[in-house]
């Protein structure tokens, strides 16, 4: 990898099948119609590296895909969205990771997904010296990606940051499970974990979004937000307990929600924001990216996003 770039984006990488949302699940046998079926990219890496390239921030996504159609889709959808794909991976013999996300009205998404390729992403696939040349180094899906141990990827995480790098970590929780074992050594080498409250009380064992991120500081991590969807989030660090609401928009869908917060906090970083400016550009692009089906498509581009900072007020309380 020899293209300059800000932000590395690691982990998982999907082609997303997404429905307009629909009045109801079809019953067996039964068809149910809706507006719109949409094939677009979606996981942690792809997401966030897009809504970055739209914040003009240089950025590579390192990941893999299969050698089948969808693989190549994906590939394409990157490039077009100014995204470096180099350190993006064929992985002979397996299907690109895909979702099929269904949309019913007034409910919550159902997600249907196949692991595929992000199933042999590994540390090894994160090149050390590009992660000590860049500014930040971003990995998503932890906990999805089998190959993807903490005792190979803290030295990964340890070697970016002695370079200046920041390291920003989020994860994936398919269902209840033993997590922290599997993520306590790392912690101590993540600058900002930004898991939701229910992966984190999946963690954890914790309900309290503010206790969450205190014990998350406990075991190491410089910073741990914690989103809420339409609850805001909670940050805490060495120095700052905050509370942060939410901006009002209209709500189609909120898949990519959270990847396009964490998009605008590193943006924030990037930017050398303060914990509370991170929250807020981080905010603005979760709220832009629920305006429409799909993870990327409505994200604000960076004069959308500073004219909608400007115009517009985040409730931010200190604790």
């Amino acid at each position: 990898m020899t293209t300059p770039t800000d932000v590395l984006c690691a982990g998982i990488i999907v082609a997303d099948h997404v429905s307009s949302p629909i009045p109801r699940l079809p019953g067996a046998g039964e068809v149910v119609l809706a507006d719109q079926l949409l094939l677009t990219i979606g996981g942690c890496a792809a997401n966030v590296a897009v809504d970055l390239a739209r914040q003009d921030v240089a950025v590579s996504v390192l990941a893999r895909v299969g050698d089948d159609v969808f693989g190549q889709v994906v590939r394409d959808m990157l490039a077009a969205a100014r995204v470096d794909v180099q350190g993006l991976q064929t992985t002979p013999g397996q299907p690109t990771s895909q979702t099929l996300i269904v949309n019913v009205a007034s409910e919550d998404r159902r997600f249907i997904h196949t692991i595929g390729a992000n199933g042999y992403f590994r540390a090894a696939d994160i090149p050390v010296e590009a992660a000590r040349r860049c500014k930040v180094l971003y990995l998503g899906g932890f906990f999805v990606m089998d190959r993807m141990v903490q005792d190979e990827l803290a030295p990964v995480f340890a070697a970016a940051r002695s370079a200046g790098a920041k390291t920003i970590l989020d994860v994936v929780t398919p269902g209840p499970g033993d997590y922290l074992p599997r993520l306590d050594r790392l912690l101590p080498h993540v600058d900002v974990f930004l898991p939701n409250s229910h992966e984190a009380e999946l963690m954890l064992g914790e309900k309290d979004p503010l206790r969450q991120a205190e014990r998350l500081r406990s075991l190491g991590v410089q910073t741990a937000i914690i989103t809420q969807g339409d609850g805001g989030a909670v940050l805490v660090d060495d120095r700052e307990r905050l509370r942060a609401g939410t901006y009002a928009v209209p709500f189609v869908d909120g898949s990519g929600g959270g990847d396009a917060f964490a998009a605008g906090y590193i943006a924030g970083l990037l930017r050398d924001l303060d914990p509370a400016g991170c929250l807020r550009y981080a905010s603005a692009l979760g709220a832009s990216c629920v305006r429409a089906i799909g993870t990327t498509t409505s994200v604000f581009t960076r004069p959308e996003a500073e004219e909608f900072l400007a115009n517009n007020e985040l409730p931010i309380e200190r604790l």
